[in-house]
């Protein structure tokens, strides 16, 4: 099976048809959580068109191709930023792939470029654009990409960012490595399909449109800054907290994680994931990338380094988890960010897996209500974790794959949670929930 064929009618048709009974009677108990509905499809938005960004908003999309993870900020002031910008070769993943949307005609570059323009109040122009870590589901690859193009003498792959720069501009991008891709150790040994495609893009838009570049500053306070109006927005800030293996802890100090590793080639590139954490008055963001490693330290234990960034964060609203969800998010972790909302970006039947699942809702980590709000919670998944407690926090419209969009209402005292129909470009909301943040005044 190609690419172009692999669509969402002809892979799963069947497996909707026996599931379409099971599939609601499962999405009414998630819709009402612990007795505590937040709407879903009964929400005013449902049905109606996505409403445009608004000044003073925080919003994330989360968008979905099936084959990639990528994430569309839009800051209070109108600032952009495109985090992560990926194409896969997920189809190949035979049974365990899932549903390439709108459809296998286009790679995901382009997919995810034509939305951006959707939504972007500057349309074309985005202020910011960050790799994560050099994985190719997160910035593209250099064996697979809507074929190649000729830059001085060099032929780089029209793949992720690289084909998202075919329609963007991008004013300053953030990388892990940059400049000398030598911290902690070189870029290649952790993944060279990314890394050698990354290292062409950067200095062909430096050249092409003038970016700049900036290594990420692990610690830093808004180096992902506002730059359109900072000052209206005073509550609003951003937070590096992971990077290269390295963690910010609260006192503002920066540890490396790594630091006491016996042999440095051993090092997980999703441990060098970058993080953010966001704040905009009460409400609170975590974003980590694929952040998760366990390393072995020189007397043969090992360290799981999503425990150790766990002491060092308080409890969030929403929260992206780390590595898909994909044997990731220890109770620790759980416990600590103890999120109203949890979602995900997938490309995999073996994303957000059961054992991720049954933490990340488990009530002995901390009590209350939470909607887990992944991409898809797909068929296959269906089957496999029928009966199991975590299935009544998940949102009824995962159901059917939809790019997932987070909006922050000005001050941050509340925020929407929408699912966005994927499988075309009418932005129509098939289910929305409403929540209050957890720190805002009464």
């Amino acid at each position: 099976m190609n690419r172009r064929n692999f669509m969402k009618a002809a892979a799963v048709a069947p497996l909707l048809g026996v599931l379409g009974g099971r599939a609601a009677e499962t999405g009414t108990a998630a819709a009402a959580g612990d007795g505590k509905p937040w709407c879903g499809k009964n929400h005013p938005l449902a049905g109606k068109k996505l409403p445009p960004w608004k000044p003073g908003e925080f919003q994330v999309h989360f968008i979905y191709t099936g084959v990639a993870e990528s994430m569309f900020w839009i800051l209070p002031d109108g600032t952009t930023m495109l985090l992560d910008c990926g194409d896969h070769k997920a189809w190949a993943r035979g049974k365990l792939a899932i549903w390439i949307l709108p459809n296998g005609t286009k790679n995901a570059g382009e997919w995810i470029a034509r939305y951006v323009t959707r939504v972007n109040p500057a349309k074309t122009d985005v202020d910011y654009m960050m790799l994560s870590h050099h994985h190719s589901d997160h910035g593209g690859g250099e064996h697979w990409g809507a074929g190649t193009r000729e830059w001085n003498g060099q032929q780089i792959c029209v793949s992720g960012f690289m084909q998202a720069a075919d329609t963007l501009k991008f004013g300053t991008a953030f990388d892990r490595g940059w400049p000398d891709f030598n911290d902690p150790i070189p870029d290649e040994r952790c993944d060279p399909n990314c890394y050698v495609l990354m290292r062409k893009v950067y200095p062909y838009l430096m050249e092409r449109d003038g970016m700049k570049m900036e290594k990420f500053n692990v610690g830093a306070v808004n180096q992902v800054a506002m730059r359109k109006d900072a000052a209206a927005y005073p509550s609003f800030s951003i937070t590096n907290i992971t990077g290269n293996g390295k963690i910010r802890c609260r006192n503002g100090e920066v540890r490396d994680l790594y630091a006491e590793l016996h042999n440095a080639k051993r090092l997980n590139e999703n441990g060098m994931s970058l993080g953010l954490l966001v704040q905009y008055g009460p409400f609170r963001f975590y974003t980590a990338g694929d952040f998760s490693d366990t390393p072995k330290l020189p007397d043969c234990s090992r360290r799981n380094i999503e425990a150790e960034l766990a002491k060092e964060l308080d409890p969030v609203d929403v929260a992206k988890v780390n590595h898909h969800a994909h044997h990731s998010m220890p109770t620790e972790l759980v416990a600590a960010l103890q999120a109203r909302v949890w979602t995900a970006c997938m490309w995999d039947q073996l994303h957000i897996t059961a054992d991720s699942l049954a933490r990340i809702s488990d009530r002995a980590a901390y009590p209350g209500p939470r909607l887990i709000a992944p991409a898809v919670f797909s068929p296959e998944r269906r089957f496999e974790d029928e009966g199991k407690d975590f299935v009544r926090d998940i949102a009824p419209e995962a159901f059917d794959a939809g790019h997932v969009v987070l909006t922050v209402a000005p001050g941050g005292n509340t925020y929407t949670v929408a699912y966005v129909t994927a499988d075309n470009e009418s932005m129509k909301v098939t289910g929305a929930y409403d929540f209050t943040s957890r720190n805002a005044k009464a």
